[in-house]
């Protein structure tokens, strides 16, 4: 929404504001609209995540990476380790794309995943050294012959990589490609069959990986003994959205309810395009899984389309393998594939976003997955910058300005009284008519994140909008947790039901935030807001190699 006429600023009333300053920044990955609280390569471009495991007091983190240039191409296995999912080093390519003498690719690696196969049920690891094993998307662009097998141009094929020195370096199994076509049924016309997903399940002791067959809509399960030979189980789909491809598909169990006798499955299955902010974005499906076939509980869900984030830039969201506490981890791509190529970073392009930890809740008698930041991200508050008991907010602004909130990151906790107001929320990295806000529509009854004067958006048509998410306040009030960074504003509504995210573009004095209403009278109760010490992260050249 937008005032059509000037507004009276009102009064701080009970606002109380420290003077606390943002810790100094390194110099070190600080570039204009660089993340502050996640991932991003030091340069170049970063697509979907890969291969996210758990090894060895490590977070490893593989991505989509041209090493050649700042848009898509040259697909190869970006890497970054990490021991705590907030600080960051980044490493060289561990699969990098593959040329022939006369700079020709002969194999691209698209995305997939990794375990560690500590019962060595692959062969491949050695004594005290379990193989990290890598299940990825061999691209072929050209005809080729591997292991006996002749390839044609244009296949996407199922492949294997290990590493016996946590992820340093990697050897290509000499058997590849381990699924070399799809299903019989479709083998001979769809070449596009990719994003393999692993995960040990130990009811039934075998691994189990999802892929999809992207334009038919279907997830394929495949079960191994010892990740070299697979066998089809089951198919699923078409099912909930199919107005794009499906990619990049996850699978995975939770306690509904944090209730350990009561679970279910949950299938993660990104798709571009077709999602509700446009372009791509990423559906879930909760079900029941038998060790062989998924089935959607459509009573769960009446049957409608689950979302997993409602903004236009989350996708390929894939979940850790190995977490030691057992914690179900969540990684996404920051952007999204309608503008990705196009916006205006540099020398990087490309981020993934905060990792958020799962569960499975009952939310007005439907089961619904609920998401929050990482819990450890509370490490990052530097100092409380603005802290409110209550406070009534009259049609217009009401801001909240100090120095000490002026900084790129930033964390606000509030619980919102949308009252008699259609509009009411919160503007972020606002000044001089710039602000992405955060609010809630009383009428649709969804909160939404516009970002429509948020900053630069000329390089797409379709950037600045409005997102919504569907959303029911509880006792007429709507908790919300907002992750406000350098280049994108992530919203945690509800219980964590109903999220969004976007990247957003403004000046460098647009580090503002204020309070709003109209068509009514809103309140506001416990607002928090802390300024986030940036997270560490560390480029390829003063990281460590091989062999560490």
């Amino acid at each position: 929404m937008t005032f059509k006429t000037a507004l009276p600023v009102l009064g701080l009333g009970a606002l109380l504001l420290c003077g606390c300053a943002t810790p100094p920044p390194d110099a070190v990955y600080r570039e204009h609209h660089r993340p502050q609280l996640s991932f991003s390569p030091e340069r170049n471009w970063m697509n979907d995540p890969n291969g996210l495991v758990y090894h060895d007091g490590e977070y490893h983190l593989f991505y989509q990476f041209n090493p050649s240039g700042n848009a898509w191409g040259d697909m190869s296995w970006g890497h970054a380790v990490s021991p705590d999912l907030l600080n960051w080093s980044e490493l060289p390519p561990a699969l990098p794309v593959e040329k022939d003498a006369k700079g020709a690719i002969t194999q691209m690696f698209f995305s997939g995943s990794a375990v560690v196969d500590h019962a060595n049920a692959s062969g491949l690891g050695q004594p005290g050294k379990p193989a990290m094993v890598a299940l990825y998307t061999a691209m072929f662009p050209q005809a080729r012959t591997l292991a006996g097998k002749t390839i044609q141009a244009g296949t996407q094929a199922q492949s294997l990589a290990y590493s016996l020195d946590r992820g340093r370096s990697w050897t290509q199994y000499p058997g590849n490609p381990v699924i070399e076509l799809p299903p019989a049924p479709y083998a001979a016309e769809y070449r596009d069959f990719r994003d393999p997903k692993l995960f040990w399940h130990a009811p039934q002791k075998k691994w189990v990986m999802v892929a999809v067959l992207p334009n038919l809509h279907k997830a394929l399960f495949y079960s191994s003994r010892d990740l070299l030979k697979w066998e089809l189980m089951s198919e699923f789909g078409p099912a909930g959205s199919v107005s794009g491809i499906w990619e990049c598909p996850d699978l995975f169990e939770l306690p509904v309810d944090g209730d350990p006798a009561r679970r279910k499955w949950v299938l993660v299955m990104s798709q571009n395009p077709g999602h509700p902010a446009g372009g791509s974005g990423t559906q879930y499906f909760v079900g029941d899984f038998d060790g062989t076939r998924f089935t959607w509980d459509r009573a769960a869900s009446d049957g409608q389309v689950q979302w997993l984030d409602y903004g236009a830039d989350f996708y390929a969201g894939v979940t850790y393998n190995g977490v030691p506490d057992g914690r179900r981890l969540l990684v996404g791509w920051m952007n999204n594939w309608l503008y990705g190529q196009q916006v205006p970073t540099t020398p990087w392009r490309g981020a993934q976003s905060v990792p958020r930890e799962l569960s499975l809740a009952t939310v007005d008698g439907k089961i619904r997955l609920v998401q929050q930041p990482l819990a450890e991200l509370k490490r990052q508050r530097a100092q409380r910058v603005a802290e409110l008991a209550s406070a009534q907010v009259a049609p217009g602004v009401l801001p909240v300005q100090s120095s000490s909130a002026a900084g790129d990151a930033l964390e606000i906790e509030l619980r919102l009284q949308p009252g008699s107001a259609r509009y009411s929320g919160i503007r972020v990295r606002a000044h001089g008519g710039q602000y992405t806000e955060v609010g809630y529509d009383r009428e649709k009854g969804t909160v939404y994140l516009d970002r429509s004067r948020a900053g630069q958006a000329g390089f797409h048509a379709d950037f600045a909008a409005r997102h919504h998410a569907p959303v029911a306040l509880r006792s007429g009030q709507l908790p919300l947790r907002i992750l406000v960074d350098g280049g994108s504003v992530t919203v945690f509504a509800g219980q964590g039901e109903a999220v969004l995210t976007d990247q957003v573009f403004p000046g460098r004095t647009s580090k503002d935030m204020a309070l709003f209403s109209e068509g009514g009278t809103a309140g506001v109760t416990g607002l928090s807001a802390w300024s986030m010490k940036p997270v560490q992260l560390k480029p390829a050249n003063a990281t460590e190699g091989a062999g560490r």
